[in-house]
């Protein structure tokens, strides 16, 4: 089991190179095509290399729309609140709005609707 180790550390820092350098937006050193060939080409020292003078040396922060803290990241809590739409005045009057828009709408479809099946019928049509 020993003896297997070593095939399992180089197969661990291949993979691992080869994916943080396939994840890399601009390698130092040499193009991303290149370091790849060499971490699959050359094993051990191809992996090595690409930490020691490929990576880039530090990694651009994430763009969030709150702001972080150096020890915490980006807790749940830290991000800022909206208030619920059901605070907002103007959406409430929106809202009201639209509300009576539809019961208007709707009474005109049932007066057409009355006034169809009174022509159907053959009666003369309700006033309103």
């Amino acid at each position: 089991m020993i003896r297997y180790l070593p095939y399992l550390i180089e197969i661990a820092l291949l993979v691992f190179c080869l994916i943080d350098c396939i994840q890399t937006d601009v390698p130092r050193n040499l193009s991303k095509t290149t370091w790849v060939f060499v971490i699959i080409l050359v094993p051990i020292a191809g992996g090595v290399a690409w930490l020691v003078a490929g990576r880039p040396e530090h990694r651009p922060a994430r763009n969030v729309a709150w702001p972080s803290t150096q020890t915490a990241g980006f807790p749940e809590y830290e991000r800022p609140r909206r208030s619920s739409p059901d605070d907002d005045p103007a959406f409430l009057a929106g809202m009201r709005a639209s509300d009576d828009e539809h019961e208007k709408m709707l009474k005109d479809w049932e007066a057409q609707l009355r006034d169809r099946e009174a022509r159907l019928k053959g009666d003369p049509p309700p006033s309103a």
